[in-house]
Formats: structure tokens, C-alpha cells, sequence
């Protein structure tokens, strides 16, 4: 089911300020930003190998990111695993009794599919699972 780390995500408060870290002194491969609206974020995302790392900056208050950051700081958010089809792979997690956060997919970054297993159910860790447009 799963084909490899699409990417990390990383929750910041300002991507001007974060971007050139990762760029400009870990030299990684910039891609350019993105905002999707539904999340409320405005997104960047660095290549390094075949995965990237998406740098996720709040666009409201009440963003699931902007919580995360008031509640436990910058830092690692989730990680991404990329599937070949979201919906069998939802099924199948499903299936097995994993908590889901989705139980339908919605639109990510790069017009993808996306859904997020609950971090209950994964020892803590938010975990996205990405099927690419």
C-alpha cells in the first residue's frame, strides 16, 4: 500500500523567515509555495532525494496549523506517505480498525488527494497518506 515518504511536514510561523534555512543553507531545491485554502495554510515545498520537506505557515487563527504551533511550537507536524489510490488505501485502513481523521479524502497541495490518520492510532504521530494528481 505504501510506496515511500512523500514528505515531511513542518509547521512554521513565517515562511519568508523558514524558507531560506532549508534552501539556502541546507540546499535543498526550492519549489515555490502554494496556499490551500481549505487548510488554511500557505505551503513551500524543498526537494532532498526523491521526498520533500512542506513547510506549513497558518493563514488563520483558527488553522489546524496555527493550533498545533500555539499549543506545542514549531516543528515537525506530520509525515506523508504516498499511495497509489487514497480511497483503497482508506478502505483498507478502515479494514483494519485504524482511527482515521479522514474517512474521505480532500484536496492537498499540487492538487492531490490527501487524508490523515489520527495520531492516536499511530504512536503520536500525525500521518498523512498522499496520492499524487
Amino acid at each position: 500500500m505504501l510506496k515511500k515518504i512523500n514528505h515531511i511536514g513542518i509547521a512554521v510561523k513565517n515562511l519568508d523567515t523558514a524558507i531560506p534555512f532549508y534552501r539556502d543553507q541546507l540546499g535543498m531545491s526550492f519549489e515555490g509555495t502554494e496556499e490551500v485554502a481549505d487548510q488554511k495554510v500557505r505551503v513551500a515545498f524543498l526537494e532532498i532525494g526523491e521526498s520533500r520537506i512542506e513547510l506549513l505557515e497558518p493563514t488563520a487563527a483558527d488553522s489546524p496549523v496555527a493550533i498545533f504551533i500555539e499549543k506545542k511550537g514549531e516543528g515537525t507536524h506530520h509525515i506523508a506517505y504516498e499511495v497509489d489510490d487514497v480511497e483503497a488505501a482508506i478502505a483498507d485502513l478502515k479494514e483494519k480498525g485504524i482511527r482515521l481523521i479522514d474517512e474521505t479524502p480532500r484536496h492537498g497541495a499540487h492538487h492531490s488527494l490527501i487524508a490523515f490518520l489520527h495520531p492516536k492510532a499511530t504512536g503520536g504521530v500525525l500521518t498523512e497518506i498522499c496520492q499524487k494528481a
